[in-house]
């Protein structure tokens, strides 16, 4: 498609040129060839970078602040990078979907898991003391 519009480009203004004759030539759609020619149609790549909700600077420094967190063994749930997104792009209306494609476009620097509960023996282990100070505060009057 690239080189049709190039060719079409390079004819002399007000040359008459058809559309039907590039298309035969470059073997490209020709609703496309001249939806994009009259810019009516961007390409992917141009219309996916308008669709996201943050620069690829600022995903960038979302990445690296999730790194930072999962180093600190304290990962982000999703609705924290749902969060953090909004407040990044100062717009409320971040989308669970997004938090899906965001971690998709990082399959490198971001990996999703499940993670397990807390071991019972290390919740039991407390529950002695928990108990203790209740019941020193609840008979202390």
């Amino acid at each position: 498609i690239e080189d049709a519009i190039k060719a079409i480009q390079s004819l002399d203004p007000g040359e008459k040129f058809s559309y039907r004759k590039i298309v035969a030539t470059y073997g490209v759609d020709r609703t496309t060839l001249s939806r994009r020619h009259k810019r009516v149609q961007a390409p992917n790549e141009a219309k996916n970078i308008n669709q996201q909700k943050l620069t690829p600077q600022q995903e960038q420094e979302l990445v690296r602040y999730i790194k930072g967190l999962t180093k600190r063994h304290t990962p982000p749930t999703r609705e924290m990078i749902q969060n953090f997104a909004s407040t990044i792009a100062k717009e409320p209306g971040i989308q669970s979907s997004w938090v899906n494609y965001f971690i998709r476009r990082y399959p490198d620097s971001l990996i999703s898991r499940w993670t397990t509960r807390l071991d019972s023996n290390y919740y039991n282990a407390d529950l002695g003391a928990r108990y203790r100070l209740y019941f020193k505060l609840l008979y202390k009057k």
